[in-house]
């Protein structure tokens, strides 16, 4: 009922007023503080306005500076939290706390000896809601040295020859790891930036781990930074290429494809892998050769009519099919119009494909019922 609306904001002013107070006057309990945090979070979760409002009472500041001042792990860790839920939920708020300031006191955390696990991890979610599509957050987490910390927890957090997820102390560690991985991913995009290349450094790392395990734990979030990391840069791409990242990834493929037989998630996993080949080949097609000698466009066509695929997918790898035959030339143009002749949906289906043919962009947009009605001869 709209009548209702304002009466349920006047709740939520009153409420986030007090939930202030009680911070201010329980500085001695830390549980209290804990208590009130976690209703406070509750409360801005997804609420611009409970967000914006607990900003302009000043609580914003004051969770700030606790979070730095409080000798209190709990209250730390607590702290932090409701900052990222409330700096994620409205966008003033973003750029209220975007300063190189606190970039700073999140890398005093992260570098902290006795900073745990779960505080560092905090401290790395603060970080993913400052730069996400924040260029002033992607060029602070830069110039403050912040990415540098990122990239040596991607390196060290998690060992390669102990992925033992049962183990709660190892499984913590991979909470760190993989938040590190997504933050990393957020500080290359939207938009694309010099960190790209900054974040190149740790490929080899990232080759290793796709080497040694192709569990989707981990091959998710390294393709995920791989593929971000590479797009649309072809000084990226090349350098992707030139540690074996390619091969790498193309031997995951073919892993996965051997496996896809009798592992639906291997299936997905192979579109995952077939993607981030993708980036690292869109803007030079020349290197998709690199890609021959594993006969990847071979396995990309046993894993088209995949059934269990649905139509996104098939897209991307055609669009992944193109990229590695656009070498070819104008032979290119018609292999790939005959993978696309090749799907059949029962549904309208439409979809724009652009292709690189003799220097000029051919745009389709391809609309199809039966294949017998649309390209009758």
């Amino acid at each position: 009922c709209p009548s209702e609306a304002p009466a349920r904001t006047g709740h939520v002013k009153t409420d986030l007023n007090l939930l202030l107070e009680c911070l201010k006057y329980q500085m001695d309990c830390p549980m209290s503080q804990k208590e009130a945090l976690i209703t406070i979070y509750s409360i801005c979760q997804q609420n611009s306005e409970a967000s914006e409002y607990f900003r302009e009472i000043g609580g914003l500041m004051f969770i700030n500076d606790l979070a730095k001042s409080s000798v209190h792990c709990i209250v730390k860790e607590a702290a932090l939290f409701t900052l990222g839920i409330i700096i994620e939920s409205n966008v003033y708020c973003q750029q209220t706390l975007c300063t190189p300031a606190l970039f700073e006191d999140l890398i005093s955390f992260l570098m902290n000896k006795d900073s745990g696990v779960n505080l560092k991890r905090m401290s790395v979610y603060v970080i993913l809601v400052l730069v996400s599509n924040n260029k002033n957050g992607q060029t602070y987490v830069r110039e403050t040295g912040c990415i540098g910390l990122l990239l040596q927890l991607f390196r060290t957090t998690l060992s390669i020859s102990e992925i033992d997820l049962s183990d709660e102390n190892i499984n913590q560690c991979y909470q760190l790891w993989s938040s590190v991985c997504s933050t990393l991913c957020a500080c290359v995009n939207n938009p694309q930036n010099d960190n790209q290349n900054i974040c190149c450094s740790v490929f080899s790392y990232a080759k290793e781990w796709l080497e040694s395990c192709i569990e989707p734990e981990i091959v998710r979030p390294i393709c995920s930074f791989v593929g971000l990391t590479v797009a649309n840069n072809t000084y990226v791409q090349k350098y992707f290429a030139s540690v074996r990242g390619l091969d790498t990834l193309a031997k995951v493929l073919i892993k996965l494809m051997h496996d896809s037989y009798m592992s639906h998630s291997s299936t997905k996993l192979a579109v995952v892998v077939t993607k981030t080949l993708d980036a690292c080949i869109a803007n030079d097609s020349t290197m998709g050769v690199v890609l021959a000698k594993y006969h990847t466009v071979s396995e990309l066509l046993k894993l088209l009519p995949n059934d269990t695929l649905d139509t996104g997918e098939k897209i991307s790898i055609i669009l992944t099919i193109g990229h590695c035959t656009e070498v070819c030339g104008k032979i290119s143009f018609f292999y790939y119009f005959l993978l696309i002749l090749k799907l059949k949906y029962a549904s309208v289906v439409s979809f724009h494909l652009t292709l690189e043919l003799q220097g000029k962009f051919i745009k389709f947009n391809i609309l199809r019922k039966k294949f017998s009605r649309l390209f009758y001869v």
